[in-house]
């Protein structure tokens, strides 16, 4: 199964960390692929476009993503990848956990 834990503090999400594996279908051929690309595209836009201050760390299977300061300008971004992912896990609700962690 593949889990996305937000991270929300004061009502605003601050970043997210997803690993896992949906095995539904060979590694790199599953609903995965499209999980990855989303949390991909959503983190460097966030710190490689928007230059906000974030520490981002992955590794095989697992990628997470942490705003510093004024998170503010990535919510669009942010909510918009929640709103995704959590679409993905109503329709594989086996494959696809979606959290929010007040931190």
């Amino acid at each position: 199964m593949i889990s996305i834990d937000f991270f929300a503090a004061q009502g605003a999400l601050t970043g997210f960390s997803a690993h896992g594996h949906a095995d539904t279908a060979p590694y790199g051929e599953d609903i995965v692929s499209a999980v990855s690309s989303a949390c991909l595209l959503t983190a460097n836009t966030i710190t490689e476009v928007l230059h906000l201050p974030a520490a981002a760390e992955m590794k095989d299977g697992f990628l997470q993503l942490r705003l510093s300061g004024d998170t503010a300008p990535a919510q669009v971004l942010l909510q918009g990848l929640k709103l995704h992912l959590s679409a993905l896990s109503e329709q594989y609700p086996q494959s696809i956990q979606v959290l929010i962690s007040e931190v």
